[in-house]
This record gives C-alpha cells, sequence and structure tokens, in this order.
C-alpha cells in the first residue's frame, strides 16, 4: 500500500512548504545546463558526478529563494497596493543579492574538486565580475519565469471564478424568471376554479383535482432545467382546460397538436404556456362578433414549431403594451439565456389580433438508466 498517498498530514506538508516545486527548479537549471553543454548526458555527468554540484545548488536554492521572496513578499506587499517605485527598486535589490549570493558556488566547486579557479574555469577563472555577470542574467530569466507562471495562474483562477459566478448569476436569474411566472398563473387558475364554483359545482371539483395535479407539477416536477417535451404539452392542455372553464359562449378556442417522438425530447419548463397565459388574458370580449385564440404546436424531429393567435381590441392591445409584455419579456429572456442561437421568436400586433411563433430547436432529453441487479 502507498502510504505517502494515503497520509494526508504528510501530503499537507509538502504542499505547504511548496516542496514540491523542488523538482521544477531542478529541471529549470538542468535544461540551462543542457543548453550551455550542448548534450543532456554531459550536462547530467557535469553536474551530478563532479564537484560542480555545489555550483548548480547555488544556483538552484538561491534562485529559488529569490522567486518567492518576490511571489508571496514582494508583489503583494507593494506591487498590489501600487507602491510600484519601492518594488521595483526591492526587486532589483533582490536579483543582485541572490546573484552575489551564487557566486561562491563557483568558488566552492573549485575548490571541492582540488583545482584552481583558472583551471577550473579558464583564463578568466579567477574574475568575480565575470560570475556576477552569469548569475544575474540567469536569476533574472528565473525570476521572470515564476512569475510568469504565478500571474498566468492566478488568471486562469479569476476566470474559472468568473465563470462560475457567471453561471450562478444565470441560474439565479433563470429561476427567479420562472418563479415570477408561476404567481400569476395561479391566481388566474383560482379564479376561473371560484367563478365554476356558482356554476357548476360538480365540474368545479373535477377542476380542483386537476389543479392540484397542476400544482404538483410545478412544485416537484419542473425543478429540472429540461423537461420531456410531451409532460410539458399535457401542463399546457390541463391548463388551456380551466383557462376554457371561465370564457364566455362568445370566444372560440381551437387547439392543434402535432407531435412525433416526443417522448424522447426536453425542453425548459414553462417556456410555451407564457404565450397561451397571455392570449387567455389579452383576448378580446366584443359582444357583436366573435372572439377567438388558436393554439398550434407542431414537432418534427428536433424542431419545434408553436403558433399562439387570439383576437383583440385596441384596449387589449394597449393593455399587452403596458401589462403582458412583462410575462413575454421574461420568457424572452429565458430564451436567450437557455436557447441562444437556437430558437426565432415573431411577435406581430395590430389592433385586431396578436401572434407570437416560436421556432425552437430542441436537444435529447437524457433518461437516467435503470440499476442493473447483480447476481
Amino acid at each position: 500500500m502507498n502510504t505517502f498517498v494515503n497520509n494526508p498530514s504528510r501530503l499537507n506538508w509538502l504542499y505547504r512548504y511548496k516542496l514540491y516545486h523542488i523538482p521544477f527548479w531542478a529541471a529549470y537549471h538542468f535544461m540551462w545546463w543542457t543548453v550551455a553543454i550542448g548534450n543532456p548526458f554531459k550536462a547530467a555527468d557535469a553536474i551530478f558526478l563532479t564537484p560542480y554540484v555545489m555550483k548548480f545548488l547555488f544556483y538552484v536554492v538561491f534562485q529559488a529563494l529569490a522567486a518567492y521572496f518576490n511571489l508571496y513578499y514582494l508583489i503583494p506587499k507593494y506591487l498590489e497596493k501600487g507602491r510600484f517605485t519601492l518594488y521595483i527598486s526591492y526587486l532589483l535589490l533582490t536579483i543582485v543579492t541572490a546573484s552575489l549570493l551564487i557566486v561562491p558556488g563557483y568558488y566552492l566547486s573549485a575548490w571541492l574538486s582540488g583545482k584552481t579557479m583558472q583551471e577550473a574555469y579558464g583564463n578568466n577563472g579567477d574574475c568575480f565580475y565575470q560570475f556576477l555577470g552569469n548569475s544575474i542574467p540567469s536569476t533574472l530569466a528565473a525570476m521572470t519565469l515564476a512569475m510568469s507562471i504565478k500571474l498566468g495562474k492566478n488568471w486562469l483562477q479569476t476566470q474559472r471564478k468568473q465563470q462560475m459566478l457567471e453561471k450562478e448569476k444565470l441560474e439565479t436569474e433563470l429561476n427567479f424568471l420562472k418563479h415570477q411566472f408561476n404567481p400569476h398563473f395561479l391566481f388566474n387558475t383560482i379564479n376561473s376554479i371560484f367563478f365554476l364554483i356558482h356554476k357548476n359545482p360538480d365540474m368545479a371539483s373535477a377542476s380542483l383535482a386537476k389543479f392540484s395535479e397542476l400544482l404538483r407539477y410545478q412544485l416537484y416536477e419542473c425543478n429540472d432545467k429540461q423537461i420531456l417535451l410531451a409532460r410539458e404539452i399535457s401542463y399546457m392542455e390541463n391548463s388551456i382546460e380551466l383557462e376554457r372553464l371561465r370564457q364566455n359562449d362568445n370566444m372560440e378556442l381551437n387547439v392543434k397538436v402535432e407531435q412525433e417522438e416526443a417522448g424522447q425530447w426536453g425542453i425548459a419548463p414553462f417556456i410555451l404556456m407564457t404565450f397561451v397565459e397571455n392570449a387567455f388574458k389579452h383576448v378580446s370580449i366584443h359582444m357583436d362578433r366573435p372572439n377567438w385564440i388558436r393554439i398550434e404546436l407542431e414537432q418534427r424531429g428536433d424542431t419545434l414549431t408553436f403558433l399562439v393567435s387570439n383576437s383583440t381590441s385596441e384596449v387589449a392591445s394597449r393593455d399587452v403594451v403596458q401589462c403582458g409584455g412583462i410575462g413575454l419579456k421574461n420568457v424572452q429572456r429565458r430564451l436567450d439565456l437557455i436557447y441562444a442561437g437556437q430558437y426565432q421568436l415573431d411577435i406581430c400586433q395590430d389592433t385586431h389580433r396578436f401572434d407570437v411563433q416560436l421556432q425552437l430547436r430542441l436537444s435529447p432529453l437524457e433518461m437516467p438508466q435503470p440499476l442493473q441487479k447483480t447476481a
């Protein structure tokens, strides 16, 4: 058993002190040695099988310390607070200090190898400024790399957090729009049953049972982002039946539903019902000529076409603009959020009729797989 993986305290200790960065810095400097020597095997031999390993360690340790000092102290304390002059001053001082601390590694490597500085590093091997000239650019490059990685990581985390916040915002807005619609429909349905109680108590009782089924649908069955299209159509038809109860005899209602393979397609809940409710709310109430509502739904493959038309009057048309527009704006906002680029909504209005045509591209609803019985 791997005791390292199963020891959380040891793993936390490794991450707390950034010890997992040691292999990164070793690999980084090994890469530069490989570039300088031209052969990775010769670079490994020069580092690990000769006293030059001390020079290598000086580079690894002090450049890593300088990089972390910059990332975890200088940047938070000065750069993030807009104290740019102090930050640049301390950054330059850190680079020079780290470079000066690396230089003794050259002398220590030569001493351990038993060679003079000229024998170890050539004719100018005893030139302190030559070593400093090598260590300063290298330290600057290492700190620049560390800053790039850190800033890139912070940017990715910020983007990921921003995406999560945006997703939560959209979900919150969708829920708000959906629940903003529900109370309006509930009040209309209760009023329908109230009018029916005085006309036909038996029918009112049946309607109350149907209303209870609709409430159950709203409270328990439509909390998902997508529901079965057949279930949404059934909900719409039941709602239309309740709306039909309180309409006068001078109102003609035609409903036509044509669907194929509706069981596999999903749709966002309450998308269709908003247009139906708007038609019943703003249908004309002429006494001298018929008032009418026509509802047509056609589903062919992944394409849903939904048309709702109703007769209207000048007063009703004004009411749609002043009051009924809220529900239409809500459903259009939901369509923008859920079906961006996958729907077309056309609304036409004049003094005699109000027409809505929605064409929507459906997506298959993934049904949960039944649990397999094990032997």
